[in-house]
């Protein structure tokens, strides 16, 4: 069993004032699971915090139940249930990115669905575990209203995300590695991992040594640090001054 720590903390919506997070985390015996329910792109949807939640929960019974299924399944099939109960459908549903750690003896898995990284680290140094369709397309100016989000979610010239439709699952970013060559695994919402990609205060391998030697909160706290250096947006152009963010260090060296 790795020694796991966390840290998580809410943002602000849209109109800068808090509100509950959107990211979820679940601990099992051997897996992480980390979630971040993305803003409903209509007010007619449920938010996706709400979504995420019940996703968290359904895909913790699906591994608890069926430890060693593959991920991809376990992930379409907590899909599945979560849209039949709720009565959500394709295109009309809120939504969330996927995270999984899992562990045995031999091995380390990562399924990254959407823009919540894994990063492991070894002697191989650190292999990032991301989904870039989603970042790529809002670089590329694609997704400019809730319209075009909708049209090209879960589409092949698009981005791929938990909705209710479960061959998002099939769609996912996969690794593995031996176990005995993993020091550590971080796992980060995109409200820690813009601080690597778009800010670029630290390094993967600098947040590792900062939530080793201070705890991931340190982390957290440099982000948003950096996010109040710029509390108009016009250095780091972004939609909220703040979003939600969570960091679990799975460290297995110790």
């Amino acid at each position: 069993m790795p020694e796991i720590s966390t840290a998580e903390r809410a943002g602000v919506g849209s109109d800068g004032h808090p509100r509950p997070t959107e990211d979820h985390i679940a601990l099992l015996d051997q897996a992480i699971l980390v979630l971040d329910g993305a803003t409903s792109p209509s007010p007619d949807l449920p938010p996706g915090g709400w979504y995420a939640h019940l996703l968290r929960d359904q895909l913790a019974q699906e591994l608890r139940t069926a430890p060693h299924q593959d991920l991809s399944d376990a992930l379409a099939t907590a899909i599945t249930a979560v849209a039949k109960n709720n009565a959500l459908t394709p295109g009309n549903s809120p939504s969330s990115t996927v995270s999984i750690l899992r562990w045995s003896d031999q091995e380390i898995e990562a399924l990254v669905l959407a823009d919540s990284p894994i990063v492991a680290f070894g002697h191989f140094g650190a292999d990032v575990v991301s989904d870039d369709r989603l970042i790529s397309l809002r670089n590329n100016g694609l997704l400019q209203t809730g319209k075009d989000v909708r049209r090209r979610r879960n589409a092949e010239d698009g981005f791929w995300v938990a909705e209710a439709d479960p061959s998002a699952a099939r769609k996912a970013v996969r690794r593995s590695w031996p176990r005995k060559d993993v020091d550590a695994v971080l796992i980060a919402t995109d409200g820690v991992a813009i601080g690597v990609d778009e800010y670029g205060i630290f390094t993967w391998p600098e947040v590792l040594q900062l939530a080793k030697n201070k705890g991931p909160e340190a982390v957290l706290d440099a982000v948003r640090a950096a996010e109040n250096d710029d509390p108009h947006a016009v250095r780091w152009p972004r939609a909220k001054r703040h979003d939600d963010q969570v960091l679990v260090l799975a460290d297995f060296a110790g």
